[in-house]
């Protein structure tokens, strides 16, 4: 009970446990002394909150309650324990848009020292004042993140020792973390503590990255000696942090190995670069079906003899199908053809050897394929071409003719036995044979769509080509099938290869000397 001048001038048995303790029993506290005189003085906003304020450890509510003498009755309602829990929940909703923010933000990235930046980088700004990420060694090296917040992420690759940090090895192990309160702030080594950080170390958490299976590495959080120590709901927190941010870390860590699995195989199965070879002259230029892939059902190959005297053996094929099936193929073939480069001399016998492999393997699958063998005899080139089912090479001549040379043969995997024609022509200077495969002359468009570019659009445009050097004729030719295709329209892998003879005065003996060096590698 407050009088008019605001002094308490009565109290029930509650209201009197809660004065006992107070300094100024006779006064209430400043918050309720406050709406005392407003009530009284007729003041108070009707639309103003409660008011409220603590007394003692405890947080109350009033609320008035007129008497008839003047005095007011203030009734308090204990609300700790409310404020308590919507404070709670307050941190647990922080918390939780801080774990979805990570969690997308650390998805959003599949490279693992990005990931470690951007854990290391939220960690410091939710969890502690800086934070270290350290992952798993490679040889004897740890790649350490240091943030702290406000500043710029600093990583690097460094030797460690594990031990040095009370419950560090443990947690690059996987084991459970160690508690905060066991940890001795002062047992931190430097190489810790970011640069920057105010003040020594005042409370430690070492917790696990834990990844798929597999540890991701450990996350040190630290607070200094100014700071309050880890709750333990902060430490579940940190260690929900952590989970997500190895979850992160090991799909970023399991991409980074299939990329560079992937990428490994992908050479393999990637035509290689064409340049001069014992004095001839070789370019190429391939196209997939599907612009977002790299590889295919065409391939080609060269495999230069082990000097000049010897044939350079040349081979471009086409497989049934599109995509990654027919690039599994075409990797199957170009690594037989190169273990039958002992018999390359014989196109017949390299085709019914390749034609065998085919039908005892698992593929469903056909390939056709123009072989040839290559020679440079004083100022010409000597060409052996053979075709299993594909279609026939083109001569194009330094003065602009072109000849078809006609050698034909049936296709392999498909048939138990294989026959074949090879052919023999010279390559005058200037002189180019081209080798190409269907996804030219099938392009399908043109003005009115639909039409097929064909063989005769082909042998026309090569009329034109006469005295080109392959690198621009095997150009020219891709881009004209690639005009002619309707714009967003389905199409056939696209390969072709020149052989050209080069003109008199361009083929020294310095090239043919340096040939090896600049024959083309087999896989890139």
């Amino acid at each position: 009970m407050l009088d008019t001048r605001g002094r308490i001038v009565g109290r029930n048995r509650a209201a009197r446990r809660l004065t006992a303790a107070s300094p100024t029993t006779g006064l209430p506290p400043s918050w309720l002394a406050d709406a005392h005189r407003r009530h009284v003085a007729g003041t108070s906003d009707p639309t103003a909150a409660t008011p409220a304020g603590t007394f003692g450890d405890r947080a109350y509510e009033a609320r008035p309650s007129p008497t008839g003498d003047g005095a007011v009755a203030w009734w308090l309602f204990d609300r700790t324990d409310l404020e308590r829990a919507e404070t709670a929940a307050r941190e647990t909703l922080k918390r939780a848009d801080a774990t979805s923010d990570l969690f997308s933000t650390l998805l959003s990235s599949l490279n693992v020292p990005r990931c470690a930046e951007v854990a290391a980088r939220m960690a410091a700004d939710h969890l502690a004042e800086a934070a270290v990420l350290i992952t798993p060694p490679v040889g004897h090296r740890y790649a350490v993140t240091h943030a702290l917040r406000g500043r710029r992420v600093v990583q690097e690759t460094r030797q460690i020792d594990p031990l040095s940090v009370p419950g560090l090895d443990e947690a690059l192990r996987g084991f459970p973390p160690v508690p905060a309160r066991w940890i001795n702030p002062a047992a931190i080594p430097d190489w810790v503590i970011p640069e920057g950080f105010s003040g020594p170390p005042g409370s430690v958490l070492v917790t696990p990255l834990p990844g798929h299976g597999v540890p991701a590495g450990a996350l040190i959080l630290l607070r200094s000696d100014t700071e309050k120590g880890f709750t333990p709901e902060e430490e579940g927190f940190a260690r929900l942090f952590a989970s997500r941010a190895g979850t992160a870390l090991s799909a970023a860590r399991l991409y980074s190995e299939q990329t560079a699995i992937t990428g490994t195989l992908m050479r393999e199965l990637l035509p290689p670069p064409l340049s001069r070879v014992h004095g001839v002259d070789y370019a190429g230029r391939y196209r997939t079906a599907m612009d977002h892939e790299r590889v295919g059902g065409d391939f080609y190959d060269v495999h230069p003899g082990p000097d000049a005297s010897a044939e350079t053996f040349v081979a471009l094929g086409d497989v049934a199908g599109k995509g990654l099936d027919a690039a599994v193929l075409t990797g199957k073939i170009r690594n037989t053809l190169h273990a039958l480069l002992p018999l390359a001399s014989d196109h017949l016998r390299v085709l019914r050897m390749l034609n065998g492999a085919l039908l005892t393997s698992h593929h469903a699958r056909f390939a056709t394929l123009v072989l040839a063998s290559v020679k440079r005899q004083e100022g010409s080139v000597r060409l052996r071409l053979t075709s299993a089912g594909h279609l026939p090479p083109l001569v194009v001549r330094a003065d602009g003719r072109v000849e078809e040379v006609p050698t034909q043969g049936t296709l392999v995997g498909a048939l138990p036995k294989v026959t074949a024609k090879t052919v023999q022509t010279v390559l005058a200077p200037g002189d180019i044979c081209l080798l190409y495969t269907d996804g030219i002359t099938e392009a399908r468009g043109g003005p009115l769509g639909g039409e097929l570019f064909g063989e005769e659009r082909l042998r026309q445009a090569l009329a034109g080509c006469g005295g080109l050097p392959g690198e621009a004729m095997v150009e020219h030719v891709q881009m004209l099938a690639a005009q002619w295709l309707e714009p967003g329209s389905r199409h056939d892998d696209m390969a072709v290869v020149a052989i050209g003879a080069p003109r008199a005065g361009h083929a020294t003996d310095d090239d043919e000397a340096t040939g090896a060096d600049a024959r083309p590698r087999r896989n890139g």
